[in-house]
């Protein structure tokens, strides 16, 4: 098993930056195969925003992308998103997942989920 902690979201002003960090803890050692960044708004479905594979290979979706970028550090079983020049709209629960079995884009297919860190973007 892998447990995977977010951290880093809070309140910031548009305009402003903030970086998550997705620390991977338990079974860390099994194949690192991709991990990835979802965020879900109040009363909208959750929805793919960043992911990164094991060659560093990095895809976005097209609302952030010129905006956050995604990276790891292997040393420290960590994922990164840096956000800048947020907007109102990217305020969310932003969710770090690891290990899909299918298709990256989909939250449903990571084998392993975090619970979620806030991120509030004020205009």
């Amino acid at each position: 098993q892998v447990q995977l902690v977010e951290s880093g979201g809070g309140l910031v002003q548009a305009g402003g930056s903030l970086r998550l960090s997705c620390a991977a803890s338990g079974r860390t050692f099994s194949s690192y195969v991709m991990g990835g960044w979802f965020r879900q708004a109040p009363g909208k479905e959750r929805e793919f925003v960043a992911a990164i594979s094991w060659s560093s290979s990095t895809y976005y979706a097209d609302s952030v992308k010129g905006r956050f970028t995604i990276s790891k550090d292997n040393a420290k079983n960590t994922v990164y998103l840096q956000m800048t020049s947020l907007k109102p709209e990217d305020t969310a629960v932003y969710y770090c997942a690891r290990d899909p079995r299918g298709s990256y884009y989909l939250w449903d297919e990571y084998a392993y989920r975090g619970q979620g860190t806030q991120v509030t973007v004020s205009s």
